[in-house]
């Protein structure tokens, strides 16, 4: 991943906005591995790349002074670095707020940023949680029982955006799949994320 896309969202956004953003980067890379391997992606779906850079930038203008309008100045707050990104990787990333942006989830990449965005909290707050606090150690049936049975706990997540996974004309995953993707990815990139 461009190195220069990376500075700027770690320069823009807080600590824990930024952890949320290589995280959501880890599963977005995942589910797109996941899909390709089992042929499920269309020949109009993005490539690698676009979905780990919308999962990665996805936030980038979730901070003053273009937070209130999140996620519509992405390429505001990436003109300050220089930088820009496609109307491809944009529109993954318009998608994970239509009620804000007008763009609905329609590719597999859209409805993965849709899906897992409030996800990774849900997932690090199971981390938190253990008494290793280390994520390699949580197991998916802890995550899909504090989704499932636990509402108050990390009630930030959107549950009801996650749980959209099982669409069929969306990702067409059950939740204990995108879970294990999700969970799977960001244990691969630990070190980065603290845990």
């Amino acid at each position: 991943m461009n190195e220069e896309y990376l500075s700027a969202v770690k320069s823009q956004l807080d600590e824990k906005i930024f952890i949320h953003s290589l995280a959501l980067q880890a599963c977005m890379g995942g589910l797109y591995d996941y899909f390709s391997s089992k042929n499920l992606l269309s020949t109009d779906e993005p490539k690698k790349d676009d979905w780990l850079l919308a999962g990665l930038i996805h936030d980038i203008d979730y901070s003053d002074p273009f937070k209130e309008e999140h996620p519509n100045k992405t390429q505001e707050a990436l003109k300050k670095y220089n930088l820009e990104v496609s109307d491809t990787v944009l529109n993954i990333i318009k998608a994970h707020a239509p009620e804000r942006t007008g763009v609905k989830p329609v590719s597999k990449a859209q409805w993965s940023l849709f899906c897992t965005d409030s996800l990774t909290g849900l997932i690090m707050a199971t981390a938190y949680v253990y008494p290793s606090r280390k994520i390699i150690d949580v197991k998916p049936s802890s995550i899909i029982k504090r989704f499932l049975k636990e509402p108050r706990f990390a009630a930030g997540t959107r549950r009801d955006e996650v749980i959209l996974c099982e669409r069929e004309d969306g990702l067409n995953l059950k939740l204990d799949t995108l879970v294990e993707i999700c969970l799977t990815s960001m244990q691969k990139v630990s070190d980065n994320l603290g845990l």
